[in-house]
């Protein structure tokens, strides 16, 4: 079974003074790419989400966002008292009729007067966070593994398409060569003049192993065999082994339109590439 490298998950826990929330975002990619947003007292843990988030979904660029929101009666900062009363203070040297309200609003503007109020991750709460962002990428792949039932579906259906032409070419081909064989007789017979029997059986030979293409009908069937075992084994990242097996389906396919020296089998080939093209545009968002 395989997986697309698109998928969304998505993840939330709480504490007493906060709401996180957990987004995960990707798309495909040729390596794992890696874009986090955290809030910056949680800094210190990006390495280790980075870590989790390579180790688990292995490729794709995905986009992380660890976002808080606070709970209202909860104030995040506090007030520096000796700051604000040495700014009240001085106001009232310069001017003693200062309302008391106003000179408290406008102080509080001022620098230093408001700090931030020191956040540190306890283990607990970490905890907490580590487990949340485990189950947003228990979604992420569950998503993943949904889009990637449509991608074999589909995948399977160009195959067979694919092996349905290659058919129609073995049919073609039962008489192609001798076809071939039968034209260059009637050709050098027009010619009306003496030739060499065994050199030009010889030559015939040569000529005709040139338009031979059993190999590659064989080594074509093999891929295509071959590509389908590979996207129905258990194995979780196999996007970059389909797109080698795809690689040589196509030189086959190649080989076969430029040897065949036949306008229906080259119709077929045109039809094939256009299937194999599909294909590879399936493939490269395969995990």
């Amino acid at each position: 079974m395989i997986q697309s490298m698109t998928g969304f998950g998505k993840a939330e826990t709480s504490t007493e003074e906060k709401n996180i929330n957990i987004e995960i975002r990707s798309l495909n990619s040729k390596n794992i790419d890696l874009k986090t947003r955290v809030p910056s007292h949680y800094k210190e843990k990006e390495m280790l989400i980075r870590k989790i988030l390579t180790e688990r979904l292995k490729r794709g660029k995905v986009d992380f966002s660890l976002s808080v929101d606070y709970i209202a009666d909860r104030p995040r900062n506090s007030i520096n008292q000796n700051v604000l009363l040495a700014y009240i203070s001085q106001l009232k040297n310069i001017n003693p009729n200062y309302d008391d309200n106003q000179l408290v609003a406008a102080c509080l503007r001022l620098p230093d007067v408001l700090k931030a109020k020191d956040e540190e991750i306890d283990e607990n709460e970490w905890q907490n966070i580590h487990e949340t962002i485990s189950e947003a990428v228990d979604k992420l792949i569950a998503y993943r593994k949904d889009e990637g039932k449509s991608l074999e579906t589909d995948l399977f259906v160009r195959i067979s398409n694919i092996k349905k032409l290659l058919r129609k070419i073995v049919k073609l081909d039962q008489n192609r060569i001798e076809n071939i064989k039968t034209r260059l007789r009637k050709a050098v017979e027009q010619l009306q003049t003496d030739i060499d029997e065994n050199r030009f059986e010889q030559e015939l030979i040569y000529y005709l192993e040139k338009y031979d293409i059993n190999e590659e009908k064989v080594r074509l069937t093999n891929h295509l065999d071959y590509f389908i075992s590979e996207f129905q084994n258990n194995e979780e990242a196999k996007g970059k082994k389909l797109g080698f097996i795809t690689q040589e389906m196509g030189r086959e396919i190649n080989t076969i339109g430029s040897k065949a020296n036949d306008s229906d089998i080259q119709q077929l080939v045109v039809q094939m590439k256009d299937e194999l093209e599909k294909i590879k545009e399936q493939v490269l968002n395969v995990l």
